[in-house]
C-alpha cells in the first residue's frame, strides 16, 4: 500500500524535500527532527544496510508508489541491458505522471498522479487515466481541450514560471503541450537517488 499519511513526515525521515513544493521545504525548516517515538537528531552512525534501505525508500517515495510497484520497477531493470540502476530510474523517469510533473504543469509529483488518474491530460490525443503508463520517444501529451483555461493550471505556472524542464522534453506552455524527444539521460534523473545503493539492497 502507498502511504497515505502526512507527507511532511516522509521529508523529516528522509532528510530531503521529497515532492517538490516550496510548503514541504519550509516545514522542513521549522521541524528538521527524525518523527517517531525514537525520533531526534539524524544519526552519523548508520550501516551500509541502513543507508541501502533509507535510499530505496527515499526514491520510492519520491515517486509516490507502493513497495510492491517500485519492486516491480527494480525487477524490470534487472531485465533491460545495461547498468540497472540506471534503467530503474529511466522507467521511473518515463512514467506518465513524472512527465506531466517533470513539465512543468504540476507542483509536485502527487498532484501530476491526480492530473493523470483523473484524466486531464490526453496521450497521442487519446484520453488516458493511467499514471504509470511508460511513454516513449514521439509521444505527445496534451492537457484536455475542456481543461486548458482551468485555474489550476494557470496558478501552476505562475508558480514554476522560472522552472526549466530537462532536455529530453519539449513543452509548448500555451499549447498545454508535452512532446518525449528523446530517452532521458544519467543527468536528466534526480540527483538526489543514488541507485546503486537500490541496486546493492533488492541484491543482498
Amino acid at each position: 500500500m502507498r502511504y497515505t499519511g502526512p507527507k511532511a513526515r516522509l521529508c523529516r525521515r528522509e532528510g530531503i524535500n521529497l515532492f517538490g513544493s516550496a510548503k514541504y521545504q519550509e516545514l522542513m525548516q521549522r521541524n528538521q527532527s527524525i518523527p517517531g517515538m525514537h525520533g531526534g537528531r539524524r544519526s552519523t552512525k548508520t550501516t551500509e544496510y541502513g543507508k541501502q534501505l533509507r535510499e530505496k525508500q527515499k526514491a520510492k517515495r519520491m515517486f509516490c508508489l507502493s513497495e510492491k510497484q517500485f519492486r516491480n520497477y527494480f525487477d524490470k531493470a534487472t531485465r533491460k541491458q545495461g547498468v540497472t540502476g540506471d534503467a530503474l530510474l529511466e522507467g521511473l523517469e518515463r512514467r506518465l505522471d513524472n512527465v506531466i510533473y517533470r513539465s512543468g504543469f504540476a507542483v509536485t509529483r502527487m498532484q501530476a498522479r491526480q492530473f493523470a488518474s483523473h484524466g486531464l491530460f490526453m496521450l497521442n490525443k487519446r484520453k488516458v487515466d493511467i499514471p504509470s503508463i511508460e511513454l516513449k520517444v514521439g509521444d505527445v501529451v496534451e492537457i484536455k481541450e475542456s481543461k486548458k483555461k482551468s485555474s489550476i493550471f494557470k496558478n501552476n505556472q505562475e508558480e514554476l514560471k522560472d522552472y526549466s524542464a530537462p532536455p529530453w522534453l519539449k513543452i509548448d506552455v500555451k499549447k498545454g503541450m508535452i512532446e518525449v524527444v528523446k530517452l532521458p539521460e544519467i543527468g536528466d534523473y534526480e540527483t538526489v537517488i543514488e541507485p546503486r545503493l537500490i541496486v546493492e539492497f533488492y541484491s543482498r
